[in-house]
């Protein structure tokens, strides 16, 4: 079996945001959308950071779809548009969405972005893999694991951009695998583990 997966150094990533457009340019993301996202943590604290000045630390959180192999996402689909395929990536067959937004509401990580009107895209030569398929207004989107990409053995490419080298893309199912060596050895977690989704980015520091 084959489970693509992306596992995150959170001690690498700078909360530059570079992987959040690097998916936005590569996928063709509609305005004011976004599939992957990267939070602050510590919001609570003044600008999001913690401590005390000079000696101040601010904490990210990339976050986008997780992937999961029991994804609630699927389960709520009323005409399996929503599915995992053989590499173990949950996508969404646009033909069949109905936009019934049933999946957003089951996701507990926020993951999906609905298309409420005729999407506007950026134009030019830097945008859009004219591999990704177009999505229409009232469809659901989310991070595929750049698809297009994976299935012709090239990596995500918020992965290939990530300046901290923050990111590791590969197959969780290979234990020799340097994602699976990587998870191992640093105790990765997943987010709301206890939700029962099993998903498959996982975090470590």
């Amino acid at each position: 079996m084959t489970r693509l997966a992306i596992a995150i150094n959170l001690d690498r990533c700078v909360g530059c945001h570079t992987c959040t457009l690097a998916c936005k340019m590569q996928n063709n993301v509609p305005e004011g959308l976004l599939w992957n996202r990267v939070l602050t943590e510590n919001c609570d604290v003044v600008d999001g950071a913690e401590g005390v000045y000079p000696a101040v630390t601010r904490t990210y959180l990339p976050v986008a779809c997780q992937h999961c192999q029991n994804a609630a996402c699927q389960r709520v689909c009323p005409t399996g548009a929503t599915y995992k395929d053989e590499k173990g990536r949950i996508e969404i067959d646009y033909q069949k969405c109905i936009g019934c937004r049933m999946c957003m509401g089951a996701c507990p990580y926020n993951a999906r972005v609905f298309n409420w009107e005729v999407p506007v895209r950026s134009t030019g030569a830097n945008y859009g893999d004219a591999r990704v398929p177009v999505r229409e207004k009232g469809m659901v989107e989310k991070c595929t694991l750049c698809k297009e990409r994976t299935d012709e053995g090239e990596e995500p490419m918020c992965v290939v951009c990530c300046p901290g080298r923050a990111r590791i893309f590969g197959d969780l199912d290979d234990p020799e695998s340097e994602i699976s060596t990587l998870v191992r050895d640093n105790h990765a977690y997943q987010l709301l583990e206890t939700m029962g989704t099993q998903p498959s980015v996982r975090y470590f520091e």
